[in-house]
């Protein structure tokens, strides 16, 4: 059995916000795949809880009338590696949650739990942040939205005010127009494990398909939360493509990552292989984009 104090169930997107201003110590249970085991582990037992499973208005991947790709955050990870829009702008997003857990995780898990709980080794968050993500809130006062560079304030706490749930998350037309992504995961074991070092690269090519137009690299695990490298990406942006600039872009990440130890990997280790991963991943991206590295 599981140790829960009160399960308030929502109706409405509205109904959950009031409830949480209600219910100041109740916490959001979404998929549950994260929250469950925490109550069984004693970490999360006898907390109350409001219940936004059944809102299904927070399902789904549309585009909305300002050309954004709207991610509703009850969306599951096996849906969101499924659905079409998601392959034909941003598979790599696909492609990085159909890394988080085994299938059941995937079937029931949440893009709004990955991102909400605020870990920096969620498979989502990475890639999100290379595609300048915005997360949708929602509270009894009405809409914001919050940049994911801004949205992750610590380690495990996101810009979440009292009474607000996270409804969606849009990327927009600008980060994913003609851009091509590509993750990689570094992990102790293929399946079922989370990420030592995540790195997810996406590139924009120039016309003749010469130069970079446009490279963003977001990693996890690299630092408290998720985080960007930008002195990287504006060395390479407009550099043409060679391996030696690939090769000082991929070095150049160290400059803005921070990984820690811990008994998973070494500081040592996470810089090396931060750099490795950065090399592979934009390699792989101007490969989808039909352009080709001059060695």
């Amino acid at each position: 059995m599981y140790d829960i104090g009160t399960l308030y169930q929502a109706e409405t997107v509205e109904h959950a916000c009031r409830l949480l201003l209600e219910h100041p110590e109740a916490q959001v249970l979404a998929g549950g795949s994260d929250v469950l085991v925490q109550i069984r582990e004693g970490r999360r037992a006898g907390k109350d809880f409001v219940d936004i499973y059944m809102l299904d208005e927070l399902r789904g991947v549309s585009i909305d009338d300002e050309e954004n790709i709207r991610i509703g955050s009850l969306t599951s990870f096996s849906h969101i590696t499924k659905d079409p829009i998601i392959q034909k702008y941003i598979n790599v997003l696909g492609e990085a949650v159909d890394m988080v857990g085994g299938p059941q995780i995937r079937a029931i898990g949440t893009i709004g739990g990955n991102t909400c709980n605020g870990v920096t080794s969620a498979d989502s968050a990475s890639t999100l942040m290379a595609w300048d993500a915005v997360m949708e809130v929602t509270g009894t006062e009405g809409v914001r939205r919050v940049p994911i560079k801004d949205w992750y304030i610590k380690a495990k706490q996101v810009d979440l005010r009292a009474g607000e749930i996270q409804t969606a998350i849009l990327i927009p037309k600008e980060s994913y127009e003609n851009c091509f992504g590509h993750y990689i995961k570094y992990s102790m074991r293929n399946a079922l494990d989370i990420a030592t070092t995540g790195c997810s690269v996406n590139v924009r090519l120039s016309d003749d398909k010469s130069t970079f137009e446009r490279v963003r690299i977001g990693y996890g695990v690299a630092s408290p939360v998720p985080v960007r490298a930008p002195s990287a990406e504006e060395f390479i942006n407009g550099k043409e493509i060679t391996g030696e600039n690939i090769k000082l872009f991929s070095e150049m990440v160290l400059e803005d990552i921070n990984p820690r130890d811990s008994w998973r990997a070494g500081r040592a280790l996470r810089r090396h292989i931060s750099v490795v991963m950065a090399d592979r991943a934009i390699r792989e991206c101007v490969r989808l984009a039909g352009g080709e590295v001059h060695e």
